[in-house]
């Protein structure tokens, strides 16, 4: 089954469902009504008179019957939320199929770090990037993760290589990843947030100035409510029922800042996190052989029960602990019960034992959720190839190489040797130069990410990679654009210095910003340093003063072009990379095109 087939048969499946369990809550919400209309008027019935006895038993069969009415219809309601979102999911894939993905509005471009070496340069994260294509996460660490992923190469080979049997195993495993992603985004309105809720488990007891009253709270609640149904039912003095509801209420105002403060942090921190129990529960009922897959799924357990059943622990003492949002019953339940420090207590216990193991449950969490989302770009790109990355010096040689985010790339070979080599690119305007740079080096952040890439063949090393291509001046900062190029050059050099033989650099036009002959001089000094540095990689220029290199370093420089075709006075290009140095340009012919008059 191709992706589009899976994406429409699941769409439709979750349509029907929805119509189905839309028809299902309407009949269920008018036998609520008609149950408690009954149970409403057989009460009545029951209090004047009107009925004997059995009436009685009638009004209270209504009322059960409307109470396991109203459990049904939230079940419904619940199904209905995890149908929809399913319907968005499938609705997505069938949007990245068609291209149709820039409308998407997670972009990561919150998730860019100023000065990226790369990541602007190179789509990877922003509106139309390579992030805004593949996202498919539940939660916020989920989205973070794959962001930290595309920006940062894997430490090492060997962890590549693990990411893409992950990847492998997880692609054909549709349900699986839409289960994954669907639980996850039921747990709120927008994608959860694990931070607050990890920080939480993580802090300090709110309770601990408190302590001596837990004991407190066993003991006296019981001698007063029992002080109480004995001046209830016998004929004896109804003070000590009230002066221990007043000592009570000390016990209360004397431990109101501790547990005020501590419902507080859970409150902003477990942010629907007590729904949480279905995502590791799927998580849990699929079976792995990756060994990543599974190191991922262990450390999720750990010593103890499922993470599944400890999170819905968590959820039943967070139902308890949520009475204290009831304006009317609270301050009266309170007082009699103590219930927030029984019911708190509870929740710090809970944290005390399973607090220590939270961080690293979503942080596997958030790892699995990359990687399913690279799963899913894989799965919709079938012809796609895992790149063979090595640790060895870096090499880049593809074969039938196309650029990611085009839905019909033309394919080019492109190699670089390795450190020390570098490709001089020139060629006419809008004939395809940048986009090939920006094709390898999306390529390697993919590459070293572990998602597959559109080539046939992709041999890689492993590398940091460098740009300079949408650099901008800054009014704000009083910098011009030549300055912010010098900047960013010298951020590159020191970079390259940092990781000799480790770096790819990509270069668009050097050095626009100042005089032909400074350029060409500036551009040469670059190139000869970041080559002696062992760097290897690419420039585009116009600069065919730039193409000399190729004699000053014979074998390690190679000048290569785009060109284009004039035919019928039509300009046409296709986008295919030629050695040697361009012989002809366009910049007149784009000119007259745009409505500019100028002379041969």
């Amino acid at each position: 089954m191709t992706a589009a087939q899976a994406y429409t048969t699941r769409r439709d499946a979750a349509r029907a469902a929805l119509l189905d369990l839309d028809r299902r809550g309407a009949r269920l919400a008018n036998l609520r009504t008609v149950a408690f209309l009954a149970f409403l008027s057989l009460t009545g019935l029951v209090i004047f008179q009107k009925l004997p006895g059995w009436g009685l038993a009638a009004s209270l069969a209504s009322l059960a019957g409307y109470v396991a009415l109203a459990v049904v219809h939230a079940r419904v309601i619940g199904q209905e939320a995890r149908e929809r979102v399913r319907l968005s999911l499938n609705e997505r894939g069938l949007a990245r199929l068609a291209g149709t993905w820039h409308a998407f509005p997670e972009t990561g471009a919150g998730l860019l770090p100023e000065g990226h070496l790369y990541a602007a340069d190179l789509d990877v994260l922003g509106q139309g990037s390579l992030f805004q294509r593949l996202d498919d996460t539940g939660t916020r660490a989920g989205e973070r993760q794959v962001a930290a992923w595309l920006s940062t190469a894997a430490p090492t080979a060997a962890e590549v290589l693990e990411r893409q049997a992950a990847v492998r195993e997880l692609a054909p495993l549709v349900d699986f990843r839409q289960a994954l992603v669907t639980e996850a985004r039921l747990a709120g309105q927008a994608k959860a947030d694990p931070s607050r809720f990890i920080a939480w488990t993580e802090a300090p007891s709110f309770l601990s100035t408190v302590r001596w009253a837990l004991p407190v709270a066993h003991v006296l609640p019981a001698l007063t409510l029992g002080a109480g149904a004995a001046a209830a039912l016998f004929d004896v003095s109804s003070l000590p029922f009230w002066g221990g509801v007043a000592l009570q209420l000390g016990v209360v105002r004397l431990t109101s800042g501790p547990l005020g403060r501590m419902w507080a942090a859970l409150s902003s921190g477990e942010q629907g996190f007590v729904r949480f129990e279905q995502t590791f529960a799927a998580i849990d009922r699929q079976p792995f052989s990756s060994p990543r897959l599974r190191a991922l799924k262990a450390g999720m357990q750990g010593a103890g029960p499922p993470v599944a059943e400890r999170l819905e622990a968590f959820a039943r003492l967070m139902g308890f602990a949520e009475l204290k949002t009831s304006g009317q019953m609270h301050p009266v339940i309170n007082a009699l019960t103590l219930w927030d420090l029984h019911v708190l207590f509870r929740v710090e216990r809970w944290r005390e034992r399973h607090g220590v193991g939270v961080r690293a449950w979503f942080e596997a969490l958030a790892q699995l959720e990359a990687l399913s989302a690279f799963a899913g770009y894989a799965f919709e790109r079938p012809t796609d190839v895992f790149p063979d990355v090595t640790d060895q010096p870096f090499v880049f040689d593809a074969t039938g190489l196309g650029h990611p985010l085009l839905d019909a790339p033309v394919r080019n070979d492109v190699t670089l040797a390795g450190p020390g080599h570098a490709l001089v690119i020139t060629g006419s305007n809008m004939s395809g130069k940048t986009t090939l740079m920006r094709t390898v080096g999306l390529t390697t952040v993919m590459g070293l990410a572990g998602l597959p890439v559109p080539a046939a063949r992709l041999r890689l090393g492993r590398a940091q990679v460098l740009t300079s291509m949408r650099l901008k001046d800054s009014l704000e900062r009083g910098v011009s654009y030549f300055y912010a190029e010098v900047q960013r050059v010298k951020l590159l050099l020191d970079t390259a210095a940092a990781n000799p033989g480790a770096c790819l650099f990509l270069l668009d036009e050097l050095f626009m910003g100042t005089n032909a002959k400074e350029r060409t001089k500036a551009s040469k000094h670059l190139l000869r340093e970041l080559l002696r540095l062992g760097a290897c990689g690419a420039v585009t220029t116009h600069d065919l003063a730039l193409c000399e290199l190729e004699h000053e370093a014979p074998g390690r420089v190679r000048n290569v072009h785009f060109r284009d075709v004039v035919t019928n006075g039509e300009m046409t290009f296709d986008y295919t990379l030629r050695e040697g140095v361009v012989t002809t340009t366009n910049a007149l012919e784009v000119l007259r095109r745009a409505g500019v008059a100028v002379p041969d």
